[in-house]
Order: C-alpha cells, then structure tokens, then sequence
C-alpha cells in the first residue's frame, strides 16, 4: 500500500463524480498524511464540503473535513469547457490541512454522532441521536432541540464530549 510508505502527501485531480465522495472520506481516514487536496469535482459535493453551518447542503463531508481542514470553494467550471460536456456543473476546491492534531474527544464517536445526525437530518438531535441511549437529564439540554445542520464543527466537538461523558455515566 503505497500510502503507508509516505509520509505527507497532497491529492490533486479532476475526481470521477460518481466517487468524489468516497475519496473524500478516504482522505479524511488518511487526514494524518494528507496536507493539501485539490481537486476538480461535481460541484453539488464542492458545495457541501465547503458548506457552513445553518445551510441545507451541510452535512457530515463538511463537518469531518473542516475539523481538520480550511476548505475553499475557489472556482464554478462550466459544462462548456469539456469536450463532450458533462450534464451538471463542476467546481474546484482547495483543502490545506490545519493545525488540529486531534479533536478534544473520542474521534470515532464524533464521527458516529455526525453521521447519525445528519441521516436524520429534519429531525431534532434528540431525536436522531436515540440510538446512543441518552439520559433524560442530557436530552434537556437546549443542543438537542437543535438540529445538526445547525451546529459548528466545534459544537458537535462539544456534543461528543457530553454523549461521552453520559455514556460512561450510565456504564457505571
């Protein structure tokens, strides 16, 4: 596997649409090793990376990428500038990697509270979040009347670190 053989690397490209999601997954498990992305992409999956909170096509790419990445909506390419033209519009972006190590709680359980979140995304946190088994008493809280999209990066940091916290509680 040649990604375990280098160090730091960046990713430049035109992304085949139909995967540019899963690679960007990809890079995100490989965010330790990945500095820079830059890439052309459809621009719907461009949008959603870049997305900021309280915006319908926020969701869990934008929220796992800008943890550990700046991420710039640079340019919209036209369907006119391919030979023959794709039928949807293309845009590039840029992600630089920034200067978080890790994030302030357990990251797989940060990355399973996004994901639920945003699968249910017209629903309340509280919720789409039953499956984590929650005390009363946490649910109260006013993030859970929220919905995801309306969270920042460092709230669901925040959210994490409660569902953590609540489960060794109830593990006692």
């Amino acid at each position: 596997n040649l990604m375990e053989q280098v160090e730091r690397v960046g990713v430049i490209g035109n992304f085949p649409y139909n995967i540019s999601s899963q690679i960007f997954f990809k890079i995100y498990e490989e965010k330790n090793r990945v500095e820079l992305v830059v890439g052309m992409l459809q621009k719907e999956v461009a949008e959603r990376i870049c997305a900021k909170p309280r915006n319908k096509t926020y969701g869990i790419l934008s929220v796992l990428l800008q943890a550990f990445y700046e991420v710039e909506y640079l340019v919209t390419v036209n369907p006119g500038v391919f030979d023959p033209p794709p039928k949807v519009m293309s845009a590039v972006i840029r992600l630089r990697r920034n200067e978080t190590k890790a994030l302030d709680c357990d990251q797989k359980l940060f990355k399973r509270v996004v994901k639920e979140g945003f699968q249910k995304r017209r629903k309340t946190l509280r919720n789409a979040l039953k499956i984590f088994d929650l005390s009363k008493e946490l649910t109260t809280e006013k993030v859970f009347s929220q919905r995801a999209e309306e969270l920042s990066v460092a709230e669901f940091v925040e959210l994490t670190k409660k569902i953590e916290a609540d489960g060794r509680k109830n593990s006692i």
